[in-house]
């Protein structure tokens, strides 16, 4: 099926070469960004200040969406989560996320994932596919479009269905048009990655990209044996590796790193955990964030109790590691990774084989 590129994933140059191939001055890019990006404009008919003939001929050529968006739940917290589909009939999810002032929407780079992580919905059904840079940033837009005029998204976290170093060229492409004054116009302090670190040389090659934008490291454990049960596809790197990556990325960038630790009862919520995890990260400026399990019925996992969750981060804090809670938002909408989609594989019949 061939789709037409959407406008969400052109850079400034790339459009105004497009513009000068369909024989229209590259000033005419700008424009259309503006529309796109400040305007909120769904369609490339809607663009006033452009040409009858050419807001046709745009909308064939390369439209504001591929996507759209199929679902939408909002949670008794504020959260909306979105199932978003793509052209070829596959879907991913985002969240937006309101919070004091911040506006976060956490997106997905991959339909599903394959990287087995034991807790999560995202892989239940394997991976489908890599995302193109515009279908990663407009589920941006898709969230925009949520919120009143006077209102803006502050935050974008990859941090949905998919690992994003394992579609790295797109992933950061998206990252590039997110950052722009032209495009999404955040500051890289306020986009986030989360990885379970594919390979610390990918961490090093982002480190070099020129957009020091946050970075998360899914963790779950301090060494290899308990992080293999948890992330079977860990097996490739060691936790050193990682923690060695870490550093070098913060003294490339000058951002702390996130390490993101799950806490699964009875696999890796043992309070001498916590210390391992704190001699493992010692002399790092780091913070942990605390991430209690979002239980799903097919996988059969439990957290652990809100007294046991305080008694881990207590660990941490003592040992002087910053610790967040990172609290559960949209549970009752199923907005955690993956379990929108797993439920509309359900309802079509699709199920939740492994496909690799």
């Amino acid at each position: 099926m061939t789709v037409a590129r959407s406008v969400a994933g052109f850079s400034q140059a790339e459009l105004e070469s497009l513009f000068v191939e369909l024989g229209e001055a590259p000033y005419r890019a700008r424009q259309v960004q503006g529309w796109v990006f400040r305007r909120r404009a769904g369609t490339c008919t809607s663009m006033t200040d452009l040409p009858n003939t050419l807001r046709s001929r745009l909308e064939e050529a390369c439209p504001v969406h591929s996507s759209r968006v199929a679902e939408q739940r909002r949670s008794e917290d504020g959260s909306v989560a979105l199932v978003v589909e793509l052209a070829d009939g596959e879907a991913v999810e985002c969240v937006l996320i309101p919070e004091g002032r911040r506006r976060t929407v956490c997106v997905s780079t991959q339909v599903g994932c394959a990287m087995g992580c034991v807790f999560c919905a995202s892989g239940l059904a394997g991976i489908r596919r890599d995302l193109e840079a515009g279908e990663v940033v407009e589920q941006f837009l898709h969230a925009t479009r949520l919120l009143p005029a006077e209102e803006a998204i502050t935050h974008v976290v990859l941090m949905g269905m998919g690992e994003p170093l394992a579609n790295y060229r797109e992933v950061v492409k998206a990252l590039r048009v997110l950052n722009a004054p032209w495009g999404g116009a955040l500051g890289a302090r306020r986009l986030t990655l989360s990885t379970v670190g594919v390979s610390p040389s990918s961490i090093d090659r982002l480190a070099g990209e020129g957009i020091p934008i946050r970075l998360a490291i899914s963790l779950h454990a301090a060494d290899d044996e308990l992080r293999r049960r948890i992330i079977p596809t860990a097996s490739r790197v060691s936790v050193a590796d990682l923690v060695a990556a870490a550093r070098r990325y913060r003294e490339a960038t000058g951002r702390d790193v996130t390490f993101e630790y799950t806490l699964i009862r009875g696999v890796n919520d043992d309070p001498r955990l916590a210390h391992q995890l704190a001699e493992l990260l010692e002399g790092l400026s780091c913070n942990v964030n605390v991430i209690p399990l979002n239980p799903v019925a097919e996988i059969g996992l439990e957290p652990p109790a809100p007294g046991e969750v305080e008694a881990f981060m207590d660990v941490l804090r003592r040992a002087g590691v910053v610790v967040r809670h990172r609290r559960k938002r949209g549970g009752d909408v199923e907005a955690a990774c993956g379990q929108l989609r797993l439920g509309r594989l359900r309802a079509s019949g699709g199920g939740a084989s492994c496909r690799s």
